[in-house]
């Protein structure tokens, strides 16, 4: 029932339990317990620890390089358009980044040459990784005749194919970072440019903690949402984005009508969480039907609406405080308990 992998899902190697691996051995902590990290700020590192040297959770700021913290988001509300004749499907979707946070650490170097290191979960094959992608679009873009070059050390914490935004966050870090790095001095449009060439969920990841993106996610509008606590549960298999759509242009929807913004901001979430839609949740049910009894299952055990962010595979449920978020772990099996992580809204 908790997360075996089927027919039409990839399983994800298997990694310690990323509630435990971050924030200790009782899995239940939130991170409203642990310090907030600057977005950007200056580091230093000598040549011969870049690579090998564990490195520390804070830096002071000093010269030599940047470090970005890139958060993770979940979709509130996620709607979704039939497919246009450019192959994009229009969207509608309030977004709320959450406080679990992926490090990017950039060093200069000369020669326009791009290393790349991962640590923690697995980054995938290195030409499929958009902080990479990144960071070579950017030295190409450089027409100086001596082009700069960066080493990226990247420190995976958010799982690959959960619909968590890990990647396309880590590509908008780089991006930031190096803008700062090398004072390219791009302007906003420009930033949300260069992130569209990369993907659709890269701008979202350069503007406000919590938005409403629409078009194919290059209009991006600020908006209020209450505080909130989000229970998050990771199963041990990916929902791959690109067969959920194809699984929901088989029985396209049209949009849905928007949840007024305005309850958003004035209302606690017990108020409107139930009235949360995700469009692509019916298409990733069917392609993937370990998320469809993981999800019965939550939310058996619980008694309270469980949503999917992005196309999947991560679970959450949206709670008013911490003391709801704790009841919440406390209703789950042990199993279940252990797959879940606890988090509150970032702050940037």
């Amino acid at each position: 029932m908790w997360g075996r992998a089927v027919r039409g899902t990839r399983a994800r190697r298997p990694v310690s339990n990323p509630a435990r691996e971050i924030y200790g051995s009782d899995g239940h902590k939130t991170l409203s317990k642990f310090p907030f990290y600057p977005y950007i700020y200056t580091m230093c590192l000598s040549r011969s620890d870049r690579f090998h040297a564990p490195l520390p959770a804070r830096s002071k700021p000093l010269c030599g390089g940047v470090r970005i913290h890139a958060p993770a988001k979940i979709n509130l509300n996620l709607l979704v358009a039939p497919r246009q004749a450019d192959g994009f499907h229009p969207i509608d979707a309030y977004v709320a980044r959450i406080a679990l946070y992926e490090q990017v650490d950039l060093t200069s170097r000369s020669g326009g040459a791009v290393e790349f290191a991962c640590r923690g979960m697995d980054c995938g094959r290195d030409e499929d990784n958009l902080a990479l992608r990144m960071a070579r679009l950017l030295v190409e873009r450089c027409n100086s005749t001596s082009r700069p070059g960066v080493d990226i050390i990247l420190t995976k914490r958010i799982p690959p194919g959960s619909g968590l935004g890990g990647g396309s966050s880590d590509a908008a870090a780089v991006l930031l970072g190096l803008n700062r790095l090398w004072r390219l001095g791009l302007s906003a449009k420009q930033l949300t440019e260069l992130a569209l060439q990369i993907g659709s969920d890269v701008p979202m990841f350069l503007s406000a903690p919590t938005a409403r993106v629409t078009g194919r996610g290059e209009f991006i509008e600020p908006i209020t949402v209450h505080p909130f606590i989000v229970v998050l549960y990771l199963p041990d298999y990916t929902c791959r984005t690109v067969e959920v759509y194809r699984q929901f242009d088989r029985s396209p929807l049209d949009l849905a009508e928007q949840l007024p913004v305005e309850r958003l901001a004035a209302e606690p979430p017990r108020q409107w969480r139930s009235e949360l839609i995700n469009q692509l949740a019916s298409s990733a049910r069917r392609l993937c039907p370990a998320l469809g009894r993981d999800w019965d299952a939550l939310a058996a055990a619980t008694g309270l609406p469980v949503c999917m962010t992005g196309s999947g595979s991560a679970l959450f449920i949206l709670c008013d405080d911490q003391a709801e978020a704790q009841a919440v772990m406390q209703a789950l099996p042990p199993e279940a308990a252990g797959r879940c992580l606890v988090a509150g809204a970032s702050t940037f």
